[in-house]
């Protein structure tokens, strides 16, 4: 997900700013972490005083988390956290794979140099490099950065700040993001082989880039975001690897 920038809001101090992205941060954890629920009713007032800022930073904050959809705006005031049902899940994700196949293709056609794409092969190699079975925390907290990075990258190379503006919105969603199944993931009978399949097409999207296949790159792209779709399917039938997955308190199941 993408840093909060506050900056665009007038009247606010540097310090304004730096308190209300902050707030912003310890509200969206603290929605990921299951501490409100469902239809939870959240106002001003005893938030000030649950996080110890003034009301600015919260209300700001507020609007920021219902214009990534994470809340709604109550009718007798204030915001309700969301709930998601399992369908939304779907489309959420199979919206981020239209995007991101959108975005390996333009990656494809738009690619003027060859060395355009070495930072997208640094990551690759680094992922490559830590080989599942002897995974870490350490190493996995690591291989979750990665691979955030890899698919920020592939975005970044599509060249289209329309592109990459839409994306944000979409996985500002904690469970549409690219690495928010791969903790539950790894908790799954099959992992090895789930993430084997997930570094080839890593490999295999690089390749179409490379090559200027578009059409290839964005299939592969999309088939890598359905692979979110069967952890999550797979995941959805244990509690336990279930909680896991950040946000999933707010997922009706």
């Amino acid at each position: 997900m993408s840093n909060p920038d506050f900056q665009n809001e007038k009247g606010l101090s540097p310090d304004d700013v730096s308190h209300s992205a902050r707030t912003l941060l310890r509200l969206r954890e603290m929605l990921f972490k299951g501490e409100f629920q469902r239809g939870e009713r959240l106002s001003e007032l005893p938030l000030v005083a649950r996080l110890g800022v003034s009301r600015t930073p919260i209300r700001l904050a507020l609007e920021r988390l219902a214009h990534e959809g994470l809340l709604e705006t109550s009718r007798s005031g204030g915001f309700v956290v969301r709930e998601f049902t399992v369908d939304a899940v779907w489309d959420a994700i199979e919206v981020r794979g239209v995007l991101e196949g959108t975005a390996a293709r333009l990656a494809a056609e738009r690619l003027e140099n060859d060395r355009e794409l070495d930072t997208l092969r640094h990551y690759r190699d680094e992922m490559d490099a830590i080989k599942r079975p002897a995974m870490n925390e350490d190493s996995f907290s690591r291989y979750l950065d990665l691979n955030e990075k890899f698919h920020s990258e592939m975005v970044h190379l599509a060249k289209s700040e329309m592109l990459q503006w839409t994306l944000e919105r979409v996985v500002s969603l904690p469970f549409a993001s690219p690495s928010a199944l791969v903790f539950a993931r790894s908790k799954l009978p099959k992992a090895a082989e789930m993430h084997t399949t997930g570094q080839e097409q890593h490999n295999a999207i690089l390749e179409a880039i490379e090559n200027r296949h578009g059409t290839r790159a964005e299939s592969v792209a999309r088939e890598h975001a359905r692979l979110s779709r069967r952890n999550l399917e797979l995941v959805l039938t244990d509690s336990e690897i279930l909680s896991c997955v950040p946000g999933s308190s707010l997922i009706k199941t």
